[in-house]
């Protein structure tokens, strides 16, 4: 028989079997990215509650602006960051731009990678006050979130709704520009598992988004890492290594790991040139203030909180810049060297757990913890087959963060009480502060035992190939 025909046999035997039943078929798919669509709605308007409804004459809310974001809680990056920036001079971001002696940007400076700073700059293009750059930079990235749903619905089925209708869609889908880059990790996963091209193909374009997150907003480029020792050993199960190492004795593609390596180096490589010849001084200062960044009050982080009040601020500046680095390092190290445990054990590398537990080292021991980088972790809660009260839990610790810091912030600018025994609001920013840490580490350990739920995709792939051996 002839091998096509053996497959279309095979798998329709599966199906009648009801192997395919938890399918996710077109109209799933779409109520899926319906919900989606809504959440990211109700995020809009939670954030536009802040806009409005006069402006003054640099197009800044008014009024009581700086009160109203925090007494309720619907501050945005992106509505704040209209004034100082010269976004609302819509100058060209980086070209004129630099970093002065006091660590300020000028010139049309951003403190993000240039495909943010582009994102930043075309949503201004029509606006002329902040509700309007709120309004239309929404507009920019809602497109990219709903195609995040959809990946993740075919990627885990229903498992997705943790995206489609979680909190952090609400809290923070407008708070920063942070949409794009959650689907350059997403898509990644998704080209790896679900399109049908030999494994050093599927990878590199996978590594190529992950370059084109790295010009979002970094963090992606992690993930370049396991994803090579993925190819490395030959994907799932050591069954996908090129014909060419067939019966050579070599185990590893090496060549394939490189290609994929140097495909996310090219892509932030090539995006970042025209910035840097442009202009240099502007493009630099960008990574110049994130290393310039002091741990204070704003940053959210651990060390703040668990090292300033022992040692006072500035030695725990200098302490920090050294440890914060290394620890992440060391973690990065512990989460890829118990990947190659499980590899050794079961043969696939787990890249995405790797991945995850990778995240959740950065996100606890960088030396800022901003918010919105609950969106970074949560398609890993989607992605990874770990308990449902593990995403439960760290949504109820993120909530007592995102809205208990800026009712903090209210209180201490305003006069109100802001002691941790008399203030509510204090009380909640060290249940999100410690809860987050908590669980961080918790999923670290969680994500690295999990299996990923591109796993049945495999099994049924294996099915069916042994099946068609057998009756051949």
């Amino acid at each position: 028989m002839n091998t096509v025909h053996e497959v279309v046999s095979v798998t329709s035997e599966r199906r009648d079997a009801g192997r395919f039943a938890n399918r996710f078929g077109r109209p799933a798919a779409a109520v899926l990215v319906l919900l989606c669509g809504l959440t990211l709605l109700l995020g809009f308007v939670n954030k536009d509650r802040c806009t409005g409804p006069a402006f003054d004459q640099w197009g800044r809310t008014q009024p009581d602006y700086d009160e109203r974001n925090k007494e309720e809680v619907c501050y945005s990056d992106i509505q704040h960051l209209w004034i100082g920036r010269d976004i609302d001079r819509h100058v060209f971001p980086y070209v004129d731009g630099g970093i002065n002696d006091k660590g300020i940007l000028v010139g049309g400076s951003v403190e993000y990678p240039v495909l943010t700073g582009l994102l930043i700059w075309a949503g201004a293009i029509f606006a002329h006050n902040d509700a309007q750059y709120l309004l239309f930079s929404s507009l920019l990235m809602v497109p990219f979130g709903l195609l995040t749903g959809w990946l993740l619905g075919k990627l885990a089925r229903w498992r997705a709704l943790l995206w489609a209708i979680g909190p952090p869609l609400v809290l923070y889908a407008f708070h920063n520009w942070d949409l794009p880059v959650v689907l350059c990790s997403v898509a990644a996963v998704y080209v790896v598992h679900r399109w049908n091209r030999p494994l050093v193909e599927r990878a590199t374009v996978a590594s190529v988004l992950l370059g084109l997150g790295f010009a979002f907003k970094v963090y992606p480029a992690i993930f370049v890492l396991p994803l090579m020792l993925f190819v490395a050993t030959g994907g799932w199960r050591g069954r996908e290594l090129p014909a060419r190492l067939r019966g050579t004795g070599k185990k590893a593609d090496v060549a394939g790991a490189v290609k994929v390596g140097l495909a996310s180096i090219v892509t932030v490589v090539l995006v970042n040139l025209p910035f840097a010849f442009a202009g240099y001084d502007g493009w630099l200062a960008s990574f110049e203030f994130q290393q310039l960044r002091r741990v204070d009050i704003t940053t959210n982080s651990i060390w703040y909180w668990g090292l300033r009040p022992f040692i006072g601020d500035d030695p725990m500046q200098s302490l920090v810049s050294v440890l914060s680095p290394i620890t992440i390092l060391i973690s990065f190290a512990v989460a890829a060297g118990y990947g190659w445990v499980r590899f050794r054990r079961e043969g696939s590398y787990p890249w995405i757990a790797v991945s995850g537990a990778m995240l959740c080292g950065f996100m606890l021991l960088h030396k800022v913890h901003s918010p919105q980088y609950t969106l970074w972790l949560v398609p890993f809660l989607v992605l990874l087959r770990v308990r449902l009260v593990w995403a439960y839990a760290y949504f109820v610790a993120d909530l007592a963060m995102g809205i208990g810091i800026f009712r903090w912030f209210w209180a201490i600018e305003f006069g109100q009480p802001a002691g941790i025994y008399d203030s509510f609001s204090a009380q909640a920013v060290m249940i999100g502060v410690w809860g987050r840490a908590a669980l961080l580490v918790a999923l670290f350990v969680a994500f690295l035992r999990a299996r990923d739920v591109t796993e049945d995709d495999h099994e049924d792939l294996k099915f069916i190939r042994g099946a068609v051996a057998a009756k051949g």
